[in-house]
């Protein structure tokens, strides 16, 4: 219990020297009655040139046209011509499964990862990660290809593509 109590003095000991250090710094830095001298003139001074509410005047507003409603999104109609011409990246999941890091570490050449979908289930068609449609796999030129058996709306396609 002794050592409570010197450990308490020692602490306040060192937070009085820490507040003694800070008023002496404040002392040092300038008076405070200076300042606010100094806040005082200013605000009598502004009081005198610029407290009239009469030379107040107001801002001049620009007139909007008729013509410059906007669209029905609350916004401008967007410039869907300006992006075109950006590729993105295309891709098919066939389907997917969550394992262990152990077990992923064992996989070799021959392993079988058992996925989430059946066969024929339709593949996910993802744009940029984000998924616009739903399709079947094809042989295009002896090439895999895949034809789109539900797509979203235009409309939603861009929305989901934009967040």
């Amino acid at each position: 219990m002794a050592d409570d109590d010197k450990k308490d003095e020692q602490e306040l000991s060192e937070d009085e020297k820490l507040a003694a250090e800070w008023e002496a710094a404040m002392e040092e830095s300038g008076d405070e009655g200076e300042r606010e001298d100094e806040w005082a003139a200013a605000m009598a001074e502004a009081g005198e040139t610029g407290g009239n509410e009469d030379d107040v005047q107001a801002a001049p507003m620009e007139e909007f046209d008729a013509g410059s409603e906007p669209a029905q999104g609350g916004g401008p109609a967007p410039d869907i011509d300006v992006i075109l011409d950006i590729p993105v990246t295309i891709s098919m999941e066939v389907g997917n499964t969550q394992i262990p890091i152990r077990n992923l570490l064992q996989l070799n050449q021959g392993s079988v990862i058992e996925l989430d979908r059946l066969a024929g289930e339709p593949l996910d068609v993802l744009v940029n990660g984000t998924l616009i449609a739903h399709g079947e796999v094809v042989m295009v030129n002896e090439k895999f290809g895949i034809r789109l058996t539900d797509v979203i709306s235009p409309g939603e396609r861009i929305k989901r593509l934009q967040k």
